[in-house]
């Protein structure tokens, strides 16, 4: 038995949905808590532009992982996918581009994964689901619980101007990125 289970009434997106439901339109405005639990506002007056990165959950050396977690299809890999960010780093940065993760994890979760892993930037919990919600984004739910699937935007003066979804490859998706940042 599968013990993946999917939201009741959520939207089950393909590409084609997902793609025309976020490309081009504008940034809602969004507050996060980040791993401090200081608010970000990722609606910003900025020049830079955000690599907004969702993921589902990041492994805790202290907790068990949720049922079935491995044989999720797109579940595994996300402390892999933060490592990749957290090394590229500077590489974003001379692309006039900064990185942000958002996970439905708490901000002690996640505090505990940016101190263990080093990283620098922020990292937003989406506990109670307000960006999944106003950006309708792919979700799946495993032991009661709600998770973001894989994908990244890329927001310049609070449009979305490109949707990575969905991520086949955790370790060529930070390429694609930085291809289509240089591109554009």
């Amino acid at each position: 038995m599968d013990d993946t289970k999917f939201m009741k009434d959520q939207l089950i997106h393909d590409n084609k949905t997902l793609l025309n439901n976020l490309l081009n339109k504008p940034l809602p405005p969004i507050l996060l808590p980040n791993q401090t639990g200081n608010l970000l506002q990722l609606k910003r007056k900025d020049s830079f532009r955000l690599v907004i990165y969702f993921y589902s959950l990041t492994g805790h050396p202290k907790k068990k992982l949720p049922t079935n977690w491995e044989n999720i299809p797109g579940a595994k890999g996300c402390t892999l996918e933060n490592c990749i960010f957290r090394d590229n780093y500077e590489k974003l940065i001379q692309m006039n581009a900064i990185p942000i993760g958002i996970s439905t994890q708490t901000i002690e979760d996640i505090k505990e994964m940016t101190n263990r892993l080093g990283i620098q930037y922020d990292i937003l919990s989406d506990s109670n689901l307000v960006c999944v919600q106003k950006l309708s984004l792919p979700t799946f739910c495993v032991d009661e619980r709600t998770f973001i699937k894989r994908l990244t935007i890329i927001v310049e003066k609070n449009i979305i101007k490109k949707v990575f979804y969905p991520i086949d490859s955790i370790s060529k998706h930070i390429n694609s990125i930085l291809q289509w940042l240089k591109e554009n």
